[in-house]
Order: structure tokens, then C-alpha cells, then sequence
């Protein structure tokens, strides 16, 4: 039995962060699909040779899952930085050729094979040229190294690859990979192909791309929490002086109070709201001898002594009332902008060294986020979908911060090169990447070890 809880709550956890993931990368996916951005891979797992995978015939894309389930990723073009200055003329001796080495390349284009190389590289990248792998010699398409070739793409008769929205290959004049395809105006299809990835996108257009995972994240969150006040509503105390439960062990039960007892008067002074019960229990707790108690149970008027405690006693053991109460759409959109503002401010606090320690106490890995997945899924459906919209609003917020691999970090540099109008140094990018990369993984490990002593050591 213990062994069908853990692996119902690993599979529990695995499904809300698939869910959660599938959903951020979506965002991205959509947003570049919409703006003609080529899209090769969309994936739910990270990155990782071993994997199940289908190639959409109509947009190309590769679909598919890793076996390691704790992330996403899509394969956006253009996203691995500024294109070499050779990457033009290589890519329209490629088209010329069909298929070519560097060294052929960078005797037709008057550059090193090495420049070659990398323009190559970069036009793969954009899906615009694919390497061949040749198996007579050996290569294999997972292999480390890149093979000895490259060659173009399928195209269309207007020259459109699978990847592009424009492209039509039911009419004559398609060509296979492989196939040469002499470009008349050089300039115009180059700029044509640039266009279609993100480093040919604009400033908005690269921050909708940035910022759209994080957006569905959030708006998901909001549709769910929404939906689940709506529905099922929120837990509401009852201002009556009635006991909703007693505490085992606690003074209340040691004087025979019961759950659903109408309390009237504590030591002479009349109560009829829990708030005057709780003030007038304080006074009579605050006098450190014994009290009476005047309640009503079955209609049936009854009395009470709670013992004496000293005067530092301050609770008998109980508690109020419940009732869930259901709220109307515009109740429940404003219940959820305040969780919104209370996960946000919590997240900010990560900013404030006096905060941190906190935050991070209160936040949990991949680990606590399983056993939550696990608990809220043994309660119902709604329980369990609180706890995946609660993290996908905190993913979303998260992925805000300014720190690589974040997509925060991306609009950070994005912003910093548009306002010096031009690329950051590659060195200081790599800088940039490594510090937030280190202090990613080290939250990462802090929280896991956190979760590690408090879930499965008991500590």
C-alpha cells in the first residue's frame, strides 16, 4: 500500500508539472507561430536523445516527449544569437549547390571553412539549410559532432520551407532536401528567411514571444481559481457563538463541551457572535480561576466549570463554525487578483535581503510540489486543480525574475540592447548567463534538500 501512494503521488506530481509546462511552452509556440516564426520542436521534457516524437506533414514541427519529464522546451529559430557575416553568401552557395561541405562552401563564398562552419550552423538554426548525415560514413542524426555535409530543405515553388505558413506543397515545383535551388534576388530571399526567426523579429515582437508563456501561465491560473470559487467557493467562518470543534486533550472537553453547542454567557457576560465568545473566554482565562460556561445543546439549557489554568492559559480548545459560500464571477475575479498580488509581492521579497530567507523557507522543489499534487488529488478534482493553477501562477511569476535561463533574463538583455542599439558583447552575455545559471541551480538544490528533510525524512 505504501508503495501505490508514492508511485500515485509521483505520477500525480509528474502530470501537474506536465500540464503546467505544456502549457508555458504553448505559450511561446503560440505566440511565434503567429507572428510566422519558425518553430522546429515543441517538447514536454528536456532535451535528450532518448524520446518519442511525430513531425507535423503540414508545419513540419516535431512533437514529442523525453523520458526527462521535468521541463519543456521549444525550438524556436533564431534564438542562438546574431548570424556571422558570411552567413548570406553561404547560404546562397548552398541553394545553388543542394548539397556541399564547409570547405566547398568557403572556396565558393572566399571565407574560411571555419566562418563556413558557422554560418551553417546559424542557417540550421533557422531551419533554412539542415545537415546531411551521410550513413555510408557512418553519421547518425544524434551523434556529437557535425557531419561532413549540409543541405537544403524541402521547399515549395515559392521557396517556403514545411516551417513557414505561407507554404504550399500541393502545387508543382516543390523540391526535396538535397535539392539545388538557385536564388535570383539574393538579398530579398535572405532577408525573407531572416525574417521568419526571432532575430529577425522585432523588439515587441521578440518580447510577445518572451513573454507569452509566462502570460498563459498566469491567465490559466486565474481561469482556474475563478472557476473553482465559483464552483465549489471558499471556507468561511461563521461569526456565531457556536462550537464548530473541539480540540482533543484541550479545556473545552475537559468540561464537556461538545461540538454544535451554543455557547450564551461565559462567567456572567452574555455572547452571541464568535468574536464576543473569543473576548469574553480571554477575560475569563485572564483570571486564572475557575468559570461558568452557559450553552445550549438539543434546546436543552446547560452549564459548564472550566477548570483553572493560571492566568497565562489564553484558548480552551475550540474552534468556530465553517460554511462554504460560492461567489459571483466578479466576487471571485477580485478574490483571485489578490492571491495574484500576494504570490507576486511574496516573489519580489526574493529582492529584499531581509526577506529572502523567508521566501525561500516558504517555497518548495519539484518534490514538495509531487506530495502536494499527491494529497490534493486524494481529495477531488478541484482540490488538485487549485494546486495546478496555484503553481503555474507562481511559475509564471517566477519566470518574471530577471536571472538566465528566465525568461525575465531574456527581456532583460532585450531591453538592454535596445536601448544601446546594439548586441551585448558575447562575453558578457556568457557572464551574464553563467552568474544567473549558478544562483538558479542553487536555489534549486537549497530547496530541494529543503523539501528532501521535510517530506521524505520527516524533518
Amino acid at each position: 500500500m505504501m508503495l501505490l501512494n508514492i508511485v500515485l503521488m509521483v505520477f500525480w506530481g509528474l502530470l501537474l508539472l506536465c500540464v503546467v509546462v505544456v502549457i508555458h511552452e504553448g505559450g511561446h509556440f503560440l505566440a511565434a507561430r503567429a507572428q510566422g516564426i519558425r518553430v522546429t520542436e515543441f517538447f514536454l521534457g528536456l532535451p535528450c536523445r532518448w524520446r518519442i516524437s511525430r513531425t507535423s506533414k503540414r508545419y513540419g514541427t516535431r512533437y514529442g516527449v523525453t523520458v526527462l519529464l521535468f521541463g519543456g522546451y521549444n525550438q524556436i529559430c533564431g534564438l542562438a544569437g546574431e548570424a556571422p557575416k558570411d552567413t548570406k553568401p553561404v547560404l546562397l552557395a548552398l541553394m545553388a549547390r543542394g548539397r556541399a561541405t564547409p570547405e566547398e562552401l568557403a572556396e565558393d563564398v572566399g571565407c574560411t571553412p571555419e566562418e563556413a562552419l558557422n554560418a551553417l550552423i546559424t542557417l540550421s538554426d533557422w531551419a533554412s539549410v539542415e545537415p546531411f548525415y551521410d550513413p555510408e560514413k557512418g553519421e547518425k542524426p544524434n551523434q556529437k559532432t557535425y557531419p561532413e555535409a549540409f543541405q537544403t530543405v524541402e521547399r515549395d515553388a515559392q521557396l517556403y520551407t514545411r516551417f513557414d505558413r505561407a507554404s504550399d506543397f500541393s502545387l508543382p515545383g516543390a523540391s526535396e532536401a538535397g535539392v539545388a535551388r538557385p536564388v535570383e534576388d539574393g538579398d530579398a530571399f535572405f532577408e525573407r528567411e531572416k525574417k521568419a526567426t526571432y532575430l529577425g523579429d522585432g523588439l515587441i515582437g521578440r518580447l510577445v514571444m518572451l513573454l507569452a508563456g509566462v502570460t498563459v501561465n498566469i491567465v490559466f491560473g486565474i481561469l482556474i481559481v475563478t472557476l473553482a470559487l465559483m464552483i465549489q467557493g471558499i471556507t468561511v467562518t461563521q461569526n456565531v457563538s457556536v462550537i464548530g470543534e473541539v480540540d482533543e486533550g484541550g479545556l473545552a472537553e475537559a468540561a464537556g463541551l461538545e461540538p454544535g453547542d451554543e455557547i450564551t454567557a461565559v462567567a456572567g457576560t452574555p455572547v452571541s457572535t464568535w468574536t464576543g465568545l473569543h473576548d469574553a473566554l480571554q477575560d475569563a482565562l485572564h483570571t486564572g480561576a475557575d468559570f461558568e460556561i452557559s450553552y445550549v445543546r438539543d434546546g436543552a439549557q446547560e452549564r459548564a466549570i472550566v477548570p483553572a489554568q493560571g492566568a497565562n492559559a489564553t484558548a480552551i480548545g475550540i474552534t468556530a463554525p465553517t460554511e462554504q459560500v460560492r461567489l459571483g464571477f466578479v466576487d471571485a475575479v477580485a478574490y483571485t487578483f489578490t492571491y495574484l498580488g500576494m504570490v507576486a509581492q511574496m516573489i519580489m521579497q526574493l529582492f529584499s535581503p531581509a526577506h529572502v530567507a523567508e521566501v525561500v523557507q516558504n517555497s518548495t522543489s519539484v518534490v514538495g510540489i509531487t506530495v502536494m499534487a499527491g494529497e490534493a488529488a486524494a481529495q477531488g478534482f478541484v482540490p488538485y486543480a487549485l494546486i495546478a493553477a496555484s503553481v503555474s501562477i507562481s511559475l509564471g511569476f517566477v519566470n518574471l525574475l530577471p536571472i538566465p535561463p528566465l525568461d525575465g533574463g531574456k527581456v532583460l538583455v532585450e531591453i538592454i540592447q535596445a536601448i544601446i542599439r546594439r548586441p551585448l558583447p558575447e562575453k558578457a552575455l556568457l557572464a551574464f548567463n553563467y552568474v544567473g545559471i549558478a544562483l538558479f541551480m542553487l536555489l534549486f538544490i537549497v530547496l530541494l534538500q529543503q523539501d528532501i528533510f521535510r517530506y521524505v525524512l520527516g524533518g
